[in-house]
Parts: C-alpha cells; sequence; structure tokens
C-alpha cells in the first residue's frame, strides 16, 4: 500500500490552458492550375464539336 501512495506523488500535473490570443491558420491553395485545366479540356470539346467555325 505504501508503494502505491508513493508513486501517486511522482505522477506529474498536466494542465491545458487556452490561448490568450485567437488561433490563426493561414490556407493559401491554389487552384489556378486545375481552373485553366478545366477551361482548356472545354474549349478544345467546343472547337471539335464546332469545328466549321473556326
Amino acid at each position: 500500500m505504501m508503494l502505491v501512495a508513493g508513486s501517486a506523488g511522482l505522477a506529474g500535473c498536466v494542465s491545458v490552458n487556452a490561448p490568450d490570443k485567437p488561433i490563426v491558420i493561414e490556407l493559401n491553395i491554389n487552384i489556378k492550375q486545375e481552373v485553366l485545366y478545366r477551361l482548356a479540356d472545354d474549349a478544345g470539346k467546343a472547337i471539335e464539336q464546332n469545328s466549321g467555325i473556326f
């Protein structure tokens, strides 16, 4: 019993506190490549469907 009481005194104390400032997460996402790819694909299909115009 003395061993259990002694080991409890060695256990660390964990405290969790909220930060003073708000947490800011910056997400810089570049979607330009996907948009350009879709536009190029759509343009290619439009040219194929309307080959007489071009």
